[in-house]
This record gives structure tokens, C-alpha cells and sequence, in this order.
């Protein structure tokens, strides 16, 4: 599914009393933070715009694309056998 025009990638977080983070994307857990980890997220996100709070979670998660994507696939590394 691709990111809608408002900025929303499908991620979610639930605070967890214990002082645990939970990030989710479309419903599934993707990775918990614990600690100061999760202190400083919850500082960074509270009061941040939606399309700031994705990508925060984005980056948290490591599913954050970096823009290089297209130029990677055309280098002759990433390329089949049949195109060198």
C-alpha cells in the first residue's frame, strides 16, 4: 500500500505503562523501545504533525526510504546477467 497524499505511512504507537513504546504499522507490531529510547521519542512526537510523527516512526523502524531507490536499481551491480 503507498503512502497517502496526506503523509500518513500506516504507522501507529501505543505508550505502554511500564514506559515502553510500541511502533505498529497497519497493525503489526514493528519494534518496541524501551527506556530512553522510548522517552525520547515520546518527546519528540507529542504535539509533532502527522506527516512528522510517520516519518519519526518511519526512521525508528528502519522503514525509511532514502530516495536512492531508482538510481540503485539502474546500477550495473543490481542489474541481471543479461544486461551487462
Amino acid at each position: 500500500m503507498a503512502p497517502t497524499s496526506d503523509g500518513d505511512l500506516d504507522f501507529t504507537f501505543r505508550a505502554g505503562k511500564d514506559g515502553t513504546v510500541t511502533i505498529l504499522r497497519r497493525g503489526k507490531v514493528v519494534t518496541i523501545l524501551r527506556s530512553d529510547a522510548a522517552r525520547n521519542f515520546l518527546a519528540e512526537v507529542v504535539g509533532a504533525p502527522l506527516v512528522e510523527q510517520q516519518q519519526l516512526m518511519a526512521r525508528m523502524t528502519g522503514n525509511y526510504k532514502r530516495g536512492n531507490e531508482r538510481l540503485a536499481a539502474s546500477h550495473p551491480r543490481n542489474r541481471g546477467l543479461g544486461d551487462r
